[in-house]
């Protein structure tokens, strides 16, 4: 009989421990899914981003704007999918809304892979409303149906019955880790081994799989018992969350926002409107909601404070001196690494803090939608406001003095009148005082003197984070004060200015020199900067006889001043703003004193010659920039294709491609290697004396039909052959690589 006992027990200790086995199985079966669910929906998100923003910059003439209002764009219908997930569980419950959202996933089927529409190109819309529009028509269904997916996922598994689920919070950190890695998987594995229409076949694919993933995890929502279904309908249960609790949710979130924009579009108009530079500062941002919410972080309040700020610190006192230094010559890792490594540092910290005060599972949903709401106001604010009401990029330091705002440290409410005040006026203080003794320095002491008031910012405020961030701001202020300029105007295509050195006119767009004339005595109409005489492009009009001339980019018109009489030049100019100045003698003369007929066609330079008669030009120049970066749709083989038509037999194609931060030689070598032509290189560096009188370094590629056409040019004996040994792809409308032209340490 003991034995029989015995025996029953042991049968029932088993069977309780296989029991808890095929608990525990169960459990790991539904995080996995739940979590494999979670990554992938969210890394689709951040792989159409990149994917449509590159498939649209040719229409809009691959200006960095494209990338900031994207993500505007997308961050809206982020918001709007966040909406649809917190108002369908609230009236819809949990018998009904996994349906719905299953209808909602299918709907994208049927106009998938995505592509654009047949006419992106703005034409005479307003570009901002323009690009919004083709947007939503090629990812507006797709986008918003897979938005949705990672806070309702998450809510369905706050009620699964899961160890962890009552606090899902970790599944966003696992959403934000999904997001990094399709990130970063696009400009590293996919962009440069997929075609764009590959691309789209490849996100039609894997957004496949994620719905079959969703419907798993919808049918154990729907077979849960009666209690799980009871806790999802009710309403929440925690307090309601106070009014100043959501406006400063809000506000916290949008600070980031702004500043991973701004980070963005500096490093686009500097460098180049690429993925690649896209993806870092999003990359970084994600990443700083990964280690924020990540349920084993060990990060505290308190330590932040403490490790990050001495870091915020440097690398702030870094920003500042590229700001009070701009001609600085920065090889582009360091430039990257200080701006991202400024957003990451500033966007932990606030991202943290949000993390800390996240409130209890059943207002997850509002939760997020609180900061979709914030990083849509950050990014319109940086986007679309910024443009419109600041001359110059002024949004970028003003996001870090916001965030440093909201740095730890030891505010004292109570710390009396004196000490209140001192928080405002002491470090404004130290930029009156700057501002003063620049007055007496000599050139440059000014800038010497700013590198030390930063340096004595952070020894002075770092402990007083009001004090240390108007201290920043100061700084950032004489570091944005510009040189008094003839004209100033910004738009969509980037900020132009025009200032007066000397007997000289400058043409700044962005940080880039652009154009220059002087207006000494017997030296206006005189081809200056990349275009002087002595130059590649007047040594190609010294060698040949061009009297017809379609030139792709305007600047300041120079091109111009080697017009003869009877010619015809015409100029294909994106920017009207750029037409505009060019165009007024009182800052440029070229277009008006030339000898040549002019014509100025506005619109982008590749779709705008398309429609120019076969056989019209000698000689097209390639002179398009958007600050410092070539747009690449006018690099590629189709590009060259449509160049060729245009000239007449023994016509030439001149292409600027000076830049510092890529080598763009191998790109045009493989395009006229792929098309049979033959090309030249020249990299010019002027004289000193040249320098003195505004003649500029530049490189230059010109190629031709037949090698012959290149004879003059050879026997100068300052060209060489064009390299076209190149083992990298040719470049095309679907597809370019930027990181194998990226001079690294240059």
């Amino acid at each position: 009989m003991e034995a029989g006992s015995r025996n029953l027990a042991g049968a029932d200790t088993r069977a309780d421990a296989a029991a808890r086995g095929r608990a525990r199985a169960a459990h790991r079966a539904t995080l996995g899914v739940y979590g494999v669910a979670i990554f992938t929906g969210s890394a689709l998100v951040f792989v159409i981003e990149p994917m449509v923003a590159k498939m649209l910059l040719p229409s809009f003439g691959g200006t960095p704007a494209v990338w900031a209002i994207s993500l505007v764009f997308f961050q809206g219908v982020l918001l709007a999918g966040y909406s649809f997930a917190h108002f369908s569980i609230r009236l819809l419950g949990v018998r009904r809304q996994p349906i719905a959202q299953l209808v909602l996933l299918l709907l994208p089927l049927a106009v998938l892979p995505i592509a654009l529409p047949g006419n992106a190109a703005p034409g005479s819309h307003d570009p901002n409303t323009w690009l919004l529009w083709v947007l939503a028509l090629t990812a507006g269904l797709p986008f918003f149906a897979i938005t949705t997916a990672s806070p309702v996922l998450q809510r369905w598994f706050s009620v699964s019955g899961h160890a962890a689920s009552r606090d899902p919070y970790f599944l966003y950190a696992a959403g934000n880790a999904g997001s990094l890695i399709g990130l970063l998987a696009y400009p590293i594995l996919i962009e440069p081994r997929l075609t764009l229409a590959g691309q789209a076949r490849m996100w039609t694919i894997v957004y496949a799989t994620f719905v079959v993933l969703a419907a798993i995890c919808a049918s154990r929502v729907l077979g849960a018992g009666p209690t799980a279904a009871t806790e999802i309908d009710a309403r929440p249960t925690s307090p309601p969350i106070a009014w100043r609790v959501r406006l400063r949710w809000i506000a916290m979130a949008a600070i980031p926002s702004a500043l991973m924009i701004g980070t963005s579009t500096y490093l686009s108009t500097d460098v180049a409107a690429v993925p690649l530079l896209w993806v870092i500062p999003l990359a970084l941002y994600l990443l700083s909601f990964v280690i924020a919410f990540g349920r084993r972080s060990r990060l505290t309040l308190d330590a932040i404070s403490s490790s990050a700020v001495a870091t915020s610190l440097s690398v702030a006192g870094c920003l500042l001196l590229l700001l009070l230094a701009p001609s600085l010559a920065l090889p582009i890792w360091l430039l990257v690494f200080l701006h991202g490594a400024n957003l990451f540092v500033i966007a932990l910290l606030v991202h943290r803090r949000l993390a800390l005060e996240r409130p209890p599972a059943d207002r997850l949903t509002e939760f997020y939608l609180l900061l979709s709401v914030g990083g849509v106001l950050g990014g319109a604010f940086s986007a679309l406001l910024a443009p419109q009401i600041f001359p110059t990029v002024a949004e970028y330091p003003l996001a870090i003095v916001l965030a440093l705002l909201l740095r730890p440290g030891p505010f004292r409410a109570r710390a009396g009148v004196i000490n209140r005040y001192a928080d405002i006026v002491l470090p404004f203080a130290v930029l009156v005082g700057i501002l003063a003794a620049a007055k007496v320095l000599p050139e440059g002491g000014a800038a010497r003197l700013g590198l030390l008031a930063a340096v004595g910012v952070v020894a002075l405020f770092r402990k007083r984070p009001l004090r240390f961030a108007l201290g920043v701001a100061a700084l950032l202020l004489l570091a944005a004060i510009p040189k008094a300029s003839l004209v100033s105007e910004r738009n969509f295509f980037g900020v132009l200015l025009v200032i007066e050195d000397g007997s000289k006119h400058v043409l700044f767009h962005d940080t880039t020199v652009h154009g220059i004339e002087s207006y000494a005595p017997g030296q206006r109409e005189v081809p200056l900067a990349y275009y002087s005489r002595p130059g590649p492009l007047g040594q190609v009009f010294a060698a040949y006889r061009l009297p017809r001339v379609g030139a792709i980019g305007l600047g300041s018109g120079a091109v111009a001043a080697y017009g003869r009489p009877g010619d015809r030049y015409t100029f294909y100019e994106i920017n009207p703003a750029m037409a505009r100045i060019a165009s007024d003698p009182r800052y440029f003369d070229y277009l008006h004193g030339s000898k040549a007929k002019i014509g100025i066609v506005i619109g982008d330079g590749r779709l705008e010659l398309a429609k120019a008669p076969p056989r019209s030009y000698d000689l097209i120049v390639l002179d398009a920039f958007s600050s410092d970066s070539v747009p690449v749709h006018l690099l590629t083989r189709e590009a060259v294709r449509i160049y060729l038509s245009k000239l007449r037999p023994g016509g030439l194609i001149a292409f600027h491609i000076s830049n510092r931060y890529f080598d763009l030689e191998p790109v045009i070598g493989g395009v006229a290697r792929s098309l049979g032509l033959s090309g030249l290189y020249q990299a010019h560096v002027p004289t000193a004396a040249a320098r003195s009188a505004g003649a500029a370094a530049s490189q230059w590629v010109v190629v031709a039909r037949r090698q012959a056409t290149l004879s003059p040019l050879v026997r100068t004996g300052k060209w060489r052959a064009l390299d076209e040994s190149s083992g990298e792809p040719v470049w095309t409308d679907q597809y370019s690589n930027i990181l194998s032209v990226v001079r690294w340490l240059r």
